[in-house]
């Protein structure tokens, strides 16, 4: 039986969240409300009259998608495959997605996501140029 591999968990968390995130966004479109408006009315600017804060979800759900399912142009790239680079654009997707009602649970998931990917990236994982592969091991790490 094979290890589990972290960082391919992770990528199907972090699309859940992000094709979540995005229906949200188009959601709050229509019926725009901040998380936080039991304790403020300050932060109402960000959804209405312009809808500001729908858009920052709907880009950051969009660009999660392009990376985590990969577009042909992000495929194989320094960005595309780097962890680090994930475990820094997750936390403000994160808050982009707290801050509007309708997307409080892809950030539950993009947190959860932001979890697995640090285990992986603690354990030396890596990610493949070619999308939903698995790293091949060399000469010396095969056993006889």
């Amino acid at each position: 039986m094979g290890r589990l591999i972290k960082n391919h968990w992770g990528r199907l968390i972090i699309l859940t969240a992000a094709i979540y995130q995005v229906a949200a966004a188009v959601e709050g479109f229509f019926w725009p409300k901040i998380f936080w408006d039991f304790l403020t009315k300050n932060l109402d600017g960000a959804v209405k009259p312009l809808p500001i804060l729908q858009i920052i979800n709907l880009l950051f759900g969009l660009g999660m998608l392009a990376l985590e399912w990969p577009l042909s142009f992000v495929a194989g790239t320094s960005i595309h495959r780097s962890l680090e680079f994930r475990l820094a654009v997750l936390p403000m997707t994160a808050l982009a997605a707290v801050l509007m009602y309708q997307s409080t649970n892809p950030a539950i998931y993009y947190l959860i996501g932001m979890v697995v990917y640090f285990v992986a990236y603690s354990e030396g994982e890596m990610i493949c140029a070619k999308p939903w592969t698995l790293p091949q091991r060399g000469a010396a790490g095969m056993r006889a």
